[in-house]
């Protein structure tokens, strides 16, 4: 179990202690490593975090956020038969320096772009900044084992595996979701994409989104 966290903040408001705080609030997902990734895109910030339980890779090459050319990723959960794809990419000349699946996933999606989702068997919840593109694209499996939710309101667009990261930026909006609260007392639960608050939602199991940073559009 590892916990990923980001942003897109339109107006330029955040601050790097802003993604390490959502990010670091999971640590008990991900004890064993931590990285962070922040940068200006256009006029937009962009901010990636990781919290990381080592399980396939335990050396620095499974540190993430990982990049290879203009794609970035942080990511929690397993591909399967990662060691397949990596074989077939290698038939393409991708070289691998690591025996993580998460560069497997970074380079996977580097050759197929999303549709390289339709070779992944496991669990997982993905996120991956193309910064030539500018698009950042989150991916839920398709049984959603993974958690992964959303947020946008007022030129700030975040993501994590939990609620609890959202609450560590300044500018959440922490509005309760009446509509939510009444699944909740009527199944014991909210079901997706619903959650306990306005403007967050959680990502469809088997959906992806793709936010366009140059016009904020999801």
């Amino acid at each position: 179990m590892c916990g990923i966290a980001g942003l897109v903040d339109f107006r330029s408001k955040t601050e790097l202690k802003d993604i390490e705080a959502m990010t670091d609030i999971l640590n008990h997902r991900g004890p064993d490593d931590s990285g962070y990734f922040f940068e200006k895109i256009g006029s937009s910030q962009i901010g990636l975090g990781h919290r990381r339980l080592s399980i396939l890779d335990l050396s620095n090459h499974g540190h993430q956020p990982m990049s290879f050319s203009d794609l970035t990723v942080v990511y929690n959960g397993e591909v399967y038969n990662f060691k397949e794809i990596r074989s077939e990419l290698e038939k393409y000349n991708y070289i691998f320096e690591s025996h993580s699946d998460s560069e497997v996933i970074l380079k996977a999606y580097h050759k197929w772009g999303i549709d390289a989702v339709h070779r992944f068997n496991g669990m997982f919840a993905i996120a991956i900044l193309d910064s030539q593109k500018q698009t950042l694209t989150l991916i839920r499996d398709r049984s959603g084992v993974k958690p992964l939710y959303w947020y946008q309101k007022d030129g700030l667009f975040m993501f994590a595996s939990e609620l609890k990261s959202f609450h560590q930026h300044p500018d959440f909006v922490k509005a309760l979701n009446h509509d939510g609260l009444a699944l909740y007392l009527q199944y014991g639960y909210i079901p997706q994409p619903h959650t306990i608050f306005n403007n967050t939602h959680k990502l469809q199991a088997g959906h992806s989104l793709e936010l366009n940073i140059r016009n904020s559009e999801p």
